[in-house]
């Protein structure tokens, strides 16, 4: 009698353990979804670049096309939308608490968000990082380029850049709320963005208008959507729309987003 209600203890423990884990698990989510051109919308056309200066670089493997507004026609996923979370909450300044962050975010390190400019245009076009990155602009090319940065929060720069050399800010990435856009002064069709957080919960879209955001704390959070051609549901769309995100994934319904030139 005693030996099995040692076992049962010992079973009780074993399951009561295991829930603990599993409860634990859950608590923390990946969040995918897919940002779609609207149907009743006509897809828009990439015209050519007006290339003006290093015609024979610049166009050595073809017309350069408009990166503005990209549109994949198989299934209208729209590309180089920032997707990010917030709490669920409207003040703007609203952060995310320390106990909503996952604990392997401790020991992240911080990275190097790299720019390159291969042939006359940006790569990546749209990027996001995480404060304490450090940004490199590359310049492969065998033309000179320079990057004009104007920010908030994280300085003017202008650099020139010789061919083949690249050049890293002096100071690490710091907080900035609206979106850096940095261009090229010698060839003026050349323009990117980078957008820089404080959390880790953000993404890209990809040529299929997929993302995916994991570790976020289950629970409402607000979504936001955010294209260089102006933020879904306008300035109301900076607060976002709340969500309700469950473990071990939340898998969103595809969100239209007209992301045409204003």
């Amino acid at each position: 009698m005693q030996r099995f209600a040692f076992a049962s203890l010992c079973a009780a423990v074993v399951l009561a353990g295991t829930g603990f884990a599993a409860s634990a698990d859950d608590k923390w989510v990946t969040v995918k979804g897919q940002v779609l051109f609207p149907k009743d919308k006509d897809l828009p056309k990439r015209g050519e670049l007006n290339v003006t200066q290093d015609k024979e670089h610049c166009l050595s493997k073809g017309a350069l096309l408009d990166e503005s507004v990209l549109v994949n026609p198989k299934n209208r996923g729209v590309k180089n939308v920032v997707v990010y979370l917030r709490p669920d909450d409207t003040d703007l300044k609203a952060e995310f608490k320390k106990d909503q962050f996952h604990p392997d975010d401790a020991k992240r390190k911080p990275g190097e968000v790299v720019i390159d400019q291969p042939c006359c245009v940006f790569v990546k076009r749209v990027t996001a990082a995480r404060v304490g990155d450090k940004l490199v602009v590359k310049n492969p090319s065998p033309v000179a380029h320079n990057f004009y940065w104007e920010s908030g929060n994280n300085g003017s720069h202008n650099p020139n850049l010789p061919k083949q050399t690249d050049w890293t800010m002096p100071t690490p990435l710091v907080k900035e709320s609206a979106p850096i856009q940095y261009k090229c002064s010698v060839h003026p069709w050349m323009t990117g963005y980078v957008r820089v957080f404080d959390h880790p919960y953000y993404a890209v879209t990809d040529e299929n208008g997929n993302f995916e955001i994991k570790n976020v704390p289950a629970g409402k959070v607000r979504i936001v959507y955010w294209h260089e051609n102006g933020l879904r549901g306008g300035v109301k769309g900076r607060a976002g729309e709340t969500i309700e995100v469950t473990g071990p994934t939340t898998e969103l319904k595809p969100t239209d987003f007209d992301v045409s030139p204003k």
